[in-house]
């Protein structure tokens, strides 16, 4: 069993962001750490681009960007475990998952209008 759980790094400046780590963290289990927050053993195991997109560290693993939601959904619930290991097996698959993110992240904005949460880095 891990020491503790996989850790959602994420914008914390970001209302949309905040709003999509805290939905991640009730319904799975989490350690949210925003980008503010992280210590100087998490940022050593990111990318020097790190700002540019969310993580998931686990012990073993740093998971980045679209992959780092995908490995997130999974350990929400089985299903999605299910449905990504199908996705998986597509060809292509691991760019449309980039792209898809990409897409989503550059109009944080624009979802944030629909969705959000007071950043803690705002605060």
């Amino acid at each position: 069993m891990s020491e503790h759980p996989p850790r959602l790094v994420y914008d914390d400046e970001c209302g949309f962001c905040t709003w999509c780590a805290r939905v991640a963290d009730d319904l799975g289990e989490f350690e949210l750490v925003g980008f503010h927050e992280l210590t100087p053993d998490q940022r050593a195991r990111l990318p020097d681009d790190y700002e540019t997109c969310a993580h998931l560290l686990t012990d073993d693993a740093v998971y980045d960007c679209g992959e780092a939601m995908e490995q997130a959904l999974a350990r929400i619930h089985p299903v999605f475990d299910a449905a990504v290991a199908v996705l998986r097996e597509v060809p292509g698959y691991p760019s449309l998952r980039e792209k898809l993110y990409r897409w989503g992240a550059d109009r944080r904005d624009w979802w944030g209008k629909i969705v959000r949460c007071d950043p803690p880095a705002t605060d």
